[in-house]
C-alpha cells in the first residue's frame, strides 16, 4: 500500500509532466498513423501542395487546439469586448501581450512534437520538396544526374520514374537528408529558446526558488480546493432549488459571491513585492472588494509601481493554471 501510495503522490505531483508527456506520445503516435495510412503521395506536380498540407496543417490544428484547451485563453478575453483595459490596462499596456505569448509558449508544444517527428520521419518532406518546381533547387538535386531528371523529379518518391535506380536512391537520400538535418535543428532551436527562455525568467523572478516552489504547490492545492468546493456548492444549490420547487415553498437563504467577487477572482494575477498575496483569490480574500475600490480610487491599482526603475507589475507564471 505505502508503495502505491507513493506512486500516486509521484503522479499527482508531476501531473504537468506527465501530462505533456502523454500529449506529445499521442501526436508521435498521430503522425506514424498519419504517415502510414493516411497519406498517399499523388507523384505529380501537386506533390508540394500535398506534402506540405500533411506537414504544416495538423501542426496548426494542434495549435489551434492548444488555445482552445489552455484555460488561461479564457481567463484573458473572456468580457474583454466590454472591458478592453483587462487585456490594456493603464500603465501596462503589453500586459495582454505578455500573456497572449505565455499561452502560445504552451500551445506550441504539440506542433513543435509534430513538425519534429514529421521532419525526422522524412515522409511528408520527401513528398512535397520532390514536387518543388524552383529551377535552382532542381538544378541542385539533378545534379551530375541524367536529363531525365528534372521532368521525373516528382515520381521519384513512387519509385516509377526511368531513371536508374542509383540515381533515384541518391535523390530519395538526399531529401532524407535534408529534412533530417531540419528536424534536429527544429529540436535543437526549440530546446535553446527553451533554456534561454527559462533562465531569464528566472534571472528576472522577484521571488526566491524556494518561494516560487512554495507558489506551485498553493496554486495547485488552491486549483483542486475550488474545484472541490465548486462542486459542494452547486450540489447544494441546485438541491435547495429542486427541494423548493417541488415542495413548493420559499427557498433557504444561501450566501453566494456577487458578481464583482466573481469578475475580481477571474482577473488576471498580478504581482507586487510590497504585497505578498499568490494568486487573485488570496488577494481579494485578504482585502475584498471595498479595499480594491478605495485602492483604485487613491490610484494604487491604476498604475504599475516602480522599484529601481522597473516596473513591479508582473504576470505571475502559475496564473495559466488557474
Amino acid at each position: 500500500m505505502d508503495g502505491l501510495k507513493n506512486v500516486f503522490e509521484f503522479v499527482v505531483e508531476r501531473k504537468t509532466a506527465i501530462g505533456y508527456g502523454i500529449m506529445g506520445l499521442m501526436t508521435i503516435g498521430g503522425q506514424q498513423i498519419f504517415s502510414l495510412v493516411a497519406f498517399k503521395c499523388p507523384c505529380s506536380h501537386q506533390n508540394l501542395t500535398y506534402g506540405a498540407v500533411f506537414l504544416f496543417v495538423p501542426a496548426l490544428v494542434l495549435l489551434i487546439a492548444g488555445y482552445f484547451l489552455n484555460s488561461q485563453t479564457w481567463k484573458l478575453f473572456t468580457g474583454c469586448c466590454l472591458n478592453p483595459s483587462k487585456i490594456f490596462p493603464r500603465g501596462n499596456r503589453c500586459r495582454g501581450l505578455h500573456v497572449f505569448c505565455q499561452i502560445t509558449s504552451k500551445a506550441l508544444f504539440a506542433p513543435v512534437i509534430w513538425l519534429a517527428m514529421a521532419l525526422l520521419n522524412a515522409t511528408f518532406y520527401q513528398c512535397a520538396m520532390s514536387g518543388c518546381q524552383v529551377a535552382s533547387y532542381v538544378d541542385s538535386m539533378c545534379a551530375g544526374k541524367s536529363g531525365k531528371c528534372p521532368d521525373e523529379l516528382h515520381r521519384v518518391v513512387c519509385g516509377k520514374t526511368t531513371m536508374p535506380g542509383s540515381e533515384t536512391e541518391d535523390i530519395l537520400l538526399m531529401l532524407q537528408a535534408q529534412s533530417q538535418l531540419l528536424g534536429w535543428g527544429l529540436i535543437v532551436t526549440t530546446l535553446l529558446l527553451s533554456l534561454l527562455g527559462t533562465c531569464y525568467a528566472s534571472c528576472r523572478s522577484k521571488v526566491s526558488y524556494l518561494q516560487l516552489t512554495f507558489w506551485r504547490t498553493y496554486i495547485e492545492k488552491e486549483k483542486e480546493h475550488f474545484e472541490k468546493l465548486s462542486k459542494d456548492y452547486a450540489s447544494k444549490l441546485a438541491e435547495r432549488n429542486l427541494t423548493s420547487f417541488f415542495e413548493n415553498k420559499d427557498p433557504e437563504e444561501f450566501d453566494m459571491p456577487s458578481n464583482r467577487a466573481w469578475e475580481e477572482v477571474s482577473s488576471l494575477y498580478s504581482f507586487s513585492r510590497e504585497q505578498q498575496y499568490y494568486s487573485t483569490m488570496h488577494r481579494y480574500v485578504e482585502h475584498g472588494v471595498k479595499c480594491m475600490d478605495a485602492e483604485k480610487e487613491h490610484g494604487i491599482a491604476k498604475k504599475d509601481k516602480h522599484v529601481n526603475g522597473e516596473q513591479e507589475i508582473m504576470l505571475d507564471f502559475v496564473d495559466g493554471q488557474v
